[in-house]
């Protein structure tokens, strides 16, 4: 057996011998070749932001993810991503797994925290082990937590043409606890189906809904003056039986069609139960669906693309002890996406997205909660990768209300209606 200098030089001096080196070196082996496959890698991502908003401020900015008050108008630490992972092998019985830890401001807005309440800049993005089984082409799996299988755009910033995420992107599921089969059957075709616990994003979440919800007096009213007896928080009913279910499925256009080879279209759809609609507690039946495509073009460096979701809560409603509170919210988005890659370092990228969302509630067929939203968005990114290993770019985004509702208004007294907000930012990512 072959022995480290560390080792012959401990033997020399009489503190090891050569036995027990070698005994000691065979028990680890199995350690150190499962990881030596073991890959660390992530990035760090950094910003910096002005809001030129005038004397509205910055009180009410576009309800985009990961857009915040605290971002504006400063240099920001977005956040730090740290990937540790096996990744699949080409062998029949493959297994590897994924942990992908986020610290940072933008880890207090994945909503999959358990236990530190999404406050503490500290966040498990997914964590999941990944198996393969010698069916056909190959079955892969994912057990654990993992990102949601529908979207254009990528949860990861330096993923996609643009800085800021889309509106789209901000209504889809982000993390899922379950398990996910994927299955390639040609070059041209592929689909994916999961189970999970919920369509919201908590790890290890139920499908459940405690005593407690958006008005927790109400629920209490409610129960007492019916002689009932409360739940207790988390706790509730369908948890056993009542799932999520996702499916997608891709299409990929072969070398036969010439300047379209590569391009893909995408549809996927998450149906379930979400037991915290917009962090509130207030629970209802959930489903997302979407269709996307990328699509190459014969001009050289030219690629365009085009997204749509559409987000239902179905069955939004109680009988509680002050009247019959109901709600049919909805929210949908469509993007469209042009990216010109001019040199090997020079690329521009221009989205143009326009949403509509309706969060209006009923008591008693009295309307009330704020009006439907029509927002438009234009967003122009410049990106130039001057240094190896990182991304620089410099983004314009404008955001219109416009259905002349006052979506952007700030709290200051007197200021006349704002319809419009602006962003310049530029953002270094450097990945390692």
């Amino acid at each position: 057996m072959k022995f480290n200098k560390w080792t012959v030089a401990l033997a020399a001096l009489g503190v090891v011998s050569f036995g027990s080196a070698a005994k000691a070196e065979e028990a680890a082996s199995p350690v150190m070749t499962a990881l030596a496959a073991t890959t660390i890698s992530g990035y760090v991502d950094t910003s910096a932001e002005w809001n030129p908003n005038g004397n509205a401020g910055n009180a009410n900015l576009p309800p985009y993810k990961f857009n915040s008050a605290s971002k504006a108008d400063g240099f920001n630490l977005d956040v730090i991503q740290l990937r540790i992972d096996k990744p699949l092998s080409e062998s029949d019985w493959a297994a590897g797994y994924r942990a992908d830890l986020w610290f940072g401001p933008d880890a207090n807005a994945l909503g999959t925290s358990s236990m530190f309440n999404n406050t503490s800049d500290f966040g498990l993005r997914q964590a999941y082990v990944a198996l393969r089984a010698p069916v056909g082409t190959g079955l892969d799996f994912k057990m654990g937590v993992f990102d949601s299988i529908i979207g254009y755009e990528s949860i990861e910033a330096g993923n996609d043409p643009n800085f800021t995420r889309s509106y789209g992107n901000s209504m889809e599921p982000q993390t899922h606890t379950g398990l996910l089969a994927s299955y390639r059957f040609c070059d041209a075709f592929s689909a994916s189906a999961g189970v999970a616990n919920t369509v919201n994003s908590a790890i290890n979440s139920r499908a459940q809904q405690g005593s407690t919800g958006m008005y927790p007096s109400v629920w209490d009213n409610f129960y007492t003056q019916n002689n009932l007896t409360p739940p207790a928080a988390g706790t509730d009913a369908k948890s056993d039986s009542f799932k999520s279910y996702m499916g997608s499925i891709a299409l990929t256009a072969p070398e036969s069609m010439g300047f379209l080879s590569g391009s893909t279209l995408y549809a996927g759809i998450v149906s379930g139960y979400n037991n915290s609609i917009w962090g509130s507690g207030l629970g209802a039946n959930q489903t997302s669906y979407y269709v996307g495509a990328t699509v190459a073009t014969p001009v050289t460096g030219l690629r365009l693309g085009a997204a749509f979701d559409y987000l239902h809560f179905q069955d939004l409603g109680n009988n509680t002890g002050l009247g019959s509170f109901s709600a049919d919210p909805y929210a949908w988005a469509t993007a469209g996406y042009v990216s010109y890659q001019a040199t090997e370092k020079l690329s521009f990228h221009v989205r143009a997205e326009y949403t509509e969302q309706k969060y209006g509630f009923q008591l008693d067929e009295t309307s009330f909660g704020p009006p439907k939203t029509r927002i438009f968005a234009a967003t122009f990114t410049t990106q130039y990768d001057l240094w190896k290993n990182v991304i620089s770019r410099v983004e314009f985004r404008w955001d219109r209300s416009v259905n002349g509702q006052d979506m952007f208004q700030g709290t200051e007294p007197g200021v006349p209606v704002r319809l419009n907000a602006f962003l310049l930012a530029a953002n270094i990512i450097y990945k390692f």
